[in-house]
């Protein structure tokens, strides 16, 4: 093989490798992704044989971050992250606190110093918003309010993360590390603040030019009608933003992307370029899991097994625990707890940034970062598993659990309808599952009509808001059979599903229909497929949005030129 070429051989072996395992991985009922990890296991160092280019492997799948966290952006508005602020804030902060101190605990235990300990143990707090986005997407979950927590939740511990390696290298000799700049080379009021001063800025100029000028840009590309130049100019956009946020504003890739997707996504070309850059940044992403599996070093499981232990043990327990008693204690169902949890029972490309800068500063020892590899790797390969059981352990937990029970029903004052709501709003009207851009359009047209309608929405702050301008609105998962009773769905006219989700829509139907066999039921759907299986099975009435985009269209166009009306005969 002609080694004058790592590139090409790097992109051949990973791509090839990441084909055979994953499909391997598929066939044997065990999620792609471990078969990806297992490529870059294979042709990485720590293996014999064919060797691929660690470093080339690394950038390549700094790309797929960008792009991944460029499309999340393109479906996660300002208004989403500020929705969930009240729990992700918080959440995100002592989850972090909690897990770092966990790490520091045992590293101090192993006889390490104060300051690699530190290191270590915020390597293991932060977790990978690539493998979250891969299983949320699996799931077709990203987009509803567990989602959205969990998305809202790992954007602040990025932001925070971001603080920290801003600050490692001028305290680094504070810590004890052996090269890195002197202790009191810089105030740390002035380097926190200058970096503050830099996020901000790096925001602000996004949130005020860039909702101007994006836009604006895809305007003028897409009149040109070629389709790679709308391409050309997403991935563009993406992979140039996030580069100049490095460099200008001291923000990491991955934050400068999702920034840039978040403003793209007020342009009306945001689905198209959703759409453009999907086959890139699934390539690119695989790319991201055989360059973890390429830094991984097999000879740690047999010379420190417990160690890996103890470290897959923090991760996706003790974190995890963490995560589930600050969602609960915030008061969310019980079923946001253990989606948060499992979002956060492993670790990813931020980890690896905090170790390697450790590990450069003098701070951390190369035991230190072959440990957190391994819990990396383990976290990823079993993170999937976690996800595919949430549902079954909320069920078991309930089933078995007084105490579960009594906190999954304890008195949220938005999860029932007040005492005094109007009659109007408990016989006869409009169960409206979901307010989001669909489900917001629909409620306007219910008011200019003036046809009562009740709000199901998981997200308590929109509750609260829809409670204050004198709306009714309940708190919860409409998929929960209590939540469709708060609402009164047993006297309603018909129930409006407005979220894409056709696994919570079954068993909204299931339950509507047990209470109110006469009610009307209407289905939306993302997906042709889904829309057909639904349909099949009699749901109800069910709109595929490109479908019913058709319909209108062509209904227009249609009357635009029908024939004029026959004269009439005498």
């Amino acid at each position: 093989m002609d080694h004058h070429i790592p590139l090409i051989t790097t992109l051949a072996a990973g791509f090839g490798m990441a084909l055979i395992l994953g499909f391997l991985a598929e066939r044997m009922r065990v999620p792609a992704l471990v078969g990806y990890l297992v490529a870059g296991i294979i042709i990485g160092p720590g293996t014999p044989g064919f060797v691929a280019d660690v470093k080339l492997a690394s950038q390549l799948s700094e790309i797929g971050v960008m792009l991944l966290m460029f499309g999340v952006g393109l479906h996660f508005s300002l208004r989403d992250l500020l929705a969930v602020r009240r729990i992700a804030v918080p959440g995100a902060v002592v989850q972090m606190t909690l897990a770092t101190l966990l790490g520091m605990g045992v590293a101090w235990l192993w006889g390490w110093s104060w300051g690699s300990a530190l290191v270590f143990g915020l390597s293991l707090s932060c977790a990978s918003t690539v493998v979250l986005l891969k299983a949320l997407e699996a799931r077709g979950v990203l987009e509803s309010m567990n989602g959205r927590i969990a998305v809202g939740w790992l954007v602040v511990e990025d932001l925070a993360t971001v603080l920290v390696l801003v600050l490692l290298p001028p305290l680094a000799g504070v810590l004890g590390g052996g090269t890195g700049p002197a202790a009191g080379a810089d105030p740390l009021w002035r380097t926190v603040g200058w970096t503050l001063l830099q996020v901000a800025a790096f925001i602000a100029l996004m949130l005020v030019a860039g909702r101007r000028v994006l836009p604006w840009l895809l305007w003028q590309i897409s009149r040109t009608g070629s389709r790679e130049l709308f391409t050309l100019s997403v991935v563009a956009a993406a992979i140039g933003i996030a580069y100049g946020a490095a460099q200008l504003f001291s923000v990491s890739f991955a934050l400068g992307a999702f920034f840039a997707g978040m403003v793209m996504r007020e342009s009306e070309f945001s689905h198209r370029a959703a759409q453009e850059s999907l086959p890139l940044r699934d390539a690119f992403s695989v790319l991201f899991f055989v360059a973890v599996g390429m830094l991984f070093e097999p000879a740690i499981l047999l010379d420190k097994p417990l160690h890996v232990l103890v470290v897959v043990a923090i991760i996706m327990l003790g974190k995890s625990a963490a995560a589930l008693l600050l969602v609960l204690a915030l008061r969310y169902p019980l079923n946001t707890a253990l989606t948060v949890s499992a979002s956060l029972a492993q670790i990813g490309e931020f980890s690896f940034i905090l170790a390697g800068l450790g590990l450069s500063l003098g701070l951390l020892p190369q035991e230190g970062m072959s440990l957190m590899l391994a819990g990396a790797l383990i976290s990823i390969a079993l993170n999937p598993l976690l996800f595919a059981a949430v549902q079954p352990l909320r069920r078991w937990i309930l089933d078995r659990s007084a105490l579960a029970r009594r906190l999954e029903q304890r008195g949220d004052p938005y999860a029932e309808l007040p005492t005094d709501t109007e009659r109007k709003y408990l016989e006869g009207q409009v169960v409206l599952v979901g307010l989001g851009r669909v489900g917001r359009r629909i409620a306007e047209a219910l008011d200019g009509r003036g046809i009562p309608y009740v709000v199901a929405e998981q997200n308590r702050e929109l509750v609260e808001a829809l409670r204050a301008a004198g709306k009714a609105a309940v708190s919860g998962d409409a998929a929960d059979p209590a939540v469709l009773i708060q609402a009164h769905i047993a006297n309603a006219a018909m129930l409006v599903v407005a979220t894409p989700d056709p696994l919570g829509a079954r068993k909204m139907v299931e339950t509507a229909r047990l209470l109110n066999p006469g009610i009307e039921v209407v289905l939306r759907t993302h997906s042709e497929e889904t829309s057909q299986l639904l349909r099949r099975e009699g749901l109800g009435t069910v709109f595929y949005g490109e479908e019913e985009l058709a319909r209108g269209m062509s209904g227009h166009v249609l009357q635009r030129f029908a024939p004029p009306p026959a004269p009439a005969h005498g």
